[in-house]
């Protein structure tokens, strides 16, 4: 039995002094770089809220046209042309993802032909080329069953969709790809065990498994999206940064109306934010390690839970 006075000797504690050891506050170490790089950090964020503050920016303007019916209409077709063009953009990337695993040449060869030319060209140009397709195929027709105009059938809408969503399509095809490459062989050859056929296998065995590990991709390349929107204008549809320039047009306000813009656009990111981290936890429930909340979502869900609790004592 080793003797209490002995431990102390040897300069370990006594098992009796753990309680007291462990009570005692934790004190960090203070470090030099990290208090020279703070204070910065919070000297460049004071000179950028000191430039606003003195800059001639009419912060009224800001909060007139912050809830008026013309930037609400181009938020809701920003979100509108959001979400179309990566619903899209995932039902072509899933078909080219796993295209681009299958053993027929052929198959695999036209996956990675769509990947190589739509990833390998400037959206601007695509949306271009979607919104003048009519120079190519000036009607679309069925012998015998219909016929339409090529330039009534593409509207600006119906082009910003297409060019959005088939271009991001070839981006999400890499990402399934990568996705269900992640995913164990042990997977598929106990579905083949099982007798599952190939495409039973990829859609209740490997799919399933590979949106989880690719959903913070995908979400990541949602939020890109929803930013890359605001090249729509050269097609003529009016999305939230189209809006803001027309107003401006009119009185001159550029900065205000600039900034009326990314407020709206931060709003827009912070739902799909919230969204993409409610989801993760539904598909991740099975796992232990969990994405932890960032401050904006742990803010909004404690809101979120004192209305509730509210509502259930009222």
């Amino acid at each position: 039995m080793t003797d209490p006075d002995s431990a102390t000797a040897t300069g370990q504690p006594a098992s009796q002094d753990m309680p007291v050891l462990m009570s005692l506050p934790r004190v960090r170490r203070r470090s030099i770089g990290r208090i020279v790089s703070g204070a910065v950090v919070l000297a460049l964020l004071g000179l950028l809220a000191l430039a606003f503050a003195n800059a001639k920016i009419s912060w009224g303007v800001v909060n007139r046209y912050l809830l008026t019916l013309q930037m609400l209409q181009g938020a809701e077709r920003t979100m509108i042309l959001t979400v179309g063009s990566m619903a899209l953009a995932l039902v072509l990337g899933a078909i080219g993802g796993i295209c681009r695993l299958s053993d027929n040449p052929v198959v695999s060869g036209a996956a990675w032909l769509y990947v190589w030319a739509f990833r390998g060209t400037p959206v601007l140009v695509q949306l271009l080329m979607w919104f003048n397709l009519a120079l190519v195929f000036p009607r679309l027709a069925i012998p015998g069953v219909f016929h339409v105009s090529m330039n009534t059938l593409i509207t600006p809408a119906v082009a910003a969709i297409l060019g959005f969503g088939v271009n991001e399509g070839s981006y999400v095809a890499e990402v399934f790809r990568g996705g269900m490459l992640a995913v164990g062989e042990g997977q598929k050859e106990a579905a083949a065990a099982l007798g599952m056929s190939h495409f039973h296998t990829n859609r209740r065995v490997i799919l399933p498994q590979a949106v989880r590990i690719i959903l913070p991709t995908l979400g990541n390349e949602t939020i890109g999206m929803l930013k890359l929107t605001s090249l729509a204008s050269i097609v003529s549809f009016y999305e939230l940064t189209e809006t803001a320039e027309q107003i401006y047009y009119v009185n001159a306000r550029v900065m205000e109306l600039l900034i009326v813009a990314a407020l709206w656009y931060l709003v827009l990111t912070s739902i799909f934010s919230i969204g993409q981290y409610y989801l993760e936890r539904h598909l991740g429930r099975s796992l232990q390690r969990m994405r932890p909340p960032t401050l904006l979502e742990r803010g909004i869900r404690g809101a979120l839970d004192r209305i509730s609790a509210a509502r259930r004592t009222a």
